[in-house]
């Protein structure tokens, strides 16, 4: 805790406005229920309504609050994000190490699996899953994992094939030492930085493909609030200078910076880079 406090007291000012940000988005994530004015799905008034009231944000196109429609759809959008980028690490940043470690017909033939998995334009590859598996929860979160994680995978592959070649690596494996051993107390502490660095842009770019899948209406389904999809069904607004679609953007927008200031600093300090 003391050095957790004394890295926090020396962060750069970029560093302390994404821990904030991200705090708050956390908070209101959690708190959703106690924070939000209304119920998640609730009809308030009528369509469109303008600012002001009981709706200080005025509501959609079903006439729902827009302020709590944006705190649930902190808890939802953020919330799965979060679940998605883990499973990715988990998926490809293991194998990838496996990979890396073992070489030979493993790595062979794990790479040209991947290969042939990226050589598929994403968004294209994640719409058609989701036409055949369907647009549940559970299908999203696996189908968008398991895609991202072949971008994790040459990460990971590519740090492992630089560290397994070094003498204390190669020193660990004439003690005997396993592949367990081997990936955990060798080659991830010193892979460390890089992938504190990709967890986090990994984060982002999972954050605004389920924004985009629910804009496009294979994403998180309604009645779920979700901000991609607040985007699209507010988006006549904007024909008539009402700003209340670009909320849910600004909000996905100000978390990619936040999450992207605070994976800076991060990856300085893990780094051991000096001002």
């Amino acid at each position: 805790m003391a050095d957790l406090a004394t890295a926090l007291r020396s962060a750069p000012p970029s560093a302390w406005f994404g821990i904030s940000v991200s705090a708050l988005y956390v908070f209101v994530a959690l708190g959703a229920p106690v924070v939000a004015p209304f119920g998640e799905t609730q009809v308030v008034g009528p369509a469109f309504a303008p600012w002001g009231g009981a709706s200080p944000l005025g509501t959609d196109n079903l006439g729902r609050d827009m302020a709590t429609r944006l705190i649930y759809g902190a808890r939802n959008t953020v919330g799965i994000a979060v679940v998605t980028t883990v499973l990715a690490f988990l998926i490809g940043g293991g194998i990838g190490l496996i990979s890396g470690t073992v070489r030979g017909w493993v790595d062979q033939v794990l790479g040209r699996i991947v290969d042939v998995m990226m050589a598929i334009p994403s968004l294209i590859f994640s719409l058609l899953l989701l036409a055949i598996f369907g647009t549940s929860v559970v299908s999203m979160i696996t189908i968008i994992a398991l895609i991202e994680a072949t971008r994790i995978f040459r990460l990971a592959r590519a740090l492992a094939l630089g560290i397994a070649v070094l003498d204390y690596v190669e020193a660990a494996k004439l003690r005997g030492e396993g592949l367990i051993w081997l990936i955990t107390r060798e080659i991830l502490p010193n892979a460390t930085a890089p992938l504190i660095a990709e967890f986090g842009l990994r984060f982002c770019f999972v954050f605004l493909f389920i924004s985009a899948l629910s804009f496009l209406g294979l994403g998180i389904q309604p009645p779920t609030a979700d901000w991609g999809s607040m985007v699209r069904d507010n988006a006549a607004l904007i024909s008539y200078g009402d700003i209340t679609p670009l909320l849910p953007a600004g909000a996905i927008a100000l978390l990619t910076v936040a999450v992207n200031f605070v994976v800076d600093w991060l990856l300085h300090r893990s780094s051991g880079l000096k001002d």
